[in-house]
């Protein structure tokens, strides 16, 4: 299973701060979280940027091994 870790707006919107779901890839993981939380998640992921285990990962394809860590990172303002 992957964990599943949201930070700020993706937390709102998907009511938790974490979860375990069981996706083979970045891709897939992101439909099935969108699925189970709704559209205003799914709206917030196509704005983030992702982890996997700590490394940036712009490559939706990227294959997700058992235990892998994702935090879903909308954009932040400040200064």
């Amino acid at each position: 299973m992957i964990l599943v870790r949201y930070f700020a707006a993706a937390r709102a919107a998907a009511g938790v701060n974490e979860e375990k779901v069981a996706a083979p890839d970045l891709a897939t993981l992101l439909s099935v979280i969108s699925q189970a939380h709704g559209p205003t998640l799914a709206t917030v992921l196509d704005r983030c940027s992702f982890l996997v285990d700590g490394l940036a990962c712009h490559d939706r394809s990227v294959p997700l091994p058992a235990d892998t860590v994702v935090d879903v990172l909308p954009p932040f303002a400040g200064g």
